[in-house]
């Protein structure tokens, strides 16, 4: 488990393909700090530290994890939203977030909004029933919260610090994202009868 609240901005330092593709990813943290087998949130999809060493970690996604996400995607030089896993006793801050993306969408607009920015996304038509305003969605691993929602598209509202301390900063019209939708909206959309 995770809460969205990004602490660091990792990079992608090398790709290599095969069965699975192994992505090494620099970070500022103490890598001597993380046990292979931990759970990182990298842009949002919970990957499994593979090693560790020199400054970096590596991890694996296999094909369905790059089907399913923006993974696929990455090249060396991508900056990446990074994020430990949860412990207990751990600030929650954010909102419980799984690591596990829903869908992928595509930033459509963005525009200033005083100091922060204003973005509006589109999302997949079968995750329009989980997105609210006021509820919490995770874009590329980022908890926000969503302002407005109409047909397929949800608006968010950016600080200046979110914007520098995430990727989303970087977007630009057509970009990519990993999308989680909350997950109590998940679960209370089962309970519902149909």
């Amino acid at each position: 488990m995770f809460t969205g609240i990004v602490t660091d901005v990792g990079r992608v330092a090398s790709v290599a393909t095969g069965g699975t593709v192994r992505f090494e990813i620099e970070t500022v943290w103490d890598v001597d700090a993380i046990d292979i087998g931990a759970s990182i949130a990298c842009a949002g999809p919970c990957l499994t530290v593979v090693a560790r060493g020199d400054g970096r970690f590596a991890v694996e996604a296999s094909n369905e994890t790059l089907a399913r996400t923006t993974l696929g995607g990455w090249k060396t030089g991508s900056r990446v939203n990074l994020e430990r896993a949860l412990r207990f006793g751990d600030e929650l801050g954010g909102h419980l977030v799984s690591g596990h993306v829903d869908g992928v969408g595509k930033l459509v607009e963005r525009h200033p909004d005083g100091d922060s920015e204003r973005m509006s996304f589109e999302m997949p038509a079968e995750l329009a029933r989980f997105i609210a305003p006021k509820g919490s969605i995770t874009i590329d691993g980022v908890s926000l919260t969503v302002n407005e929602v109409a047909d397929r598209r949800f608006g968010v509202n950016l600080i200046p610090l979110t914007l520098r301390a995430t990727t989303l900063g970087d977007l630009a019209p057509g970009d990519a994202v990993n999308l989680e939708v909350d997950l109590l909206a998940r679960y209370v959309e089962r309970l519902l009868p149909k």
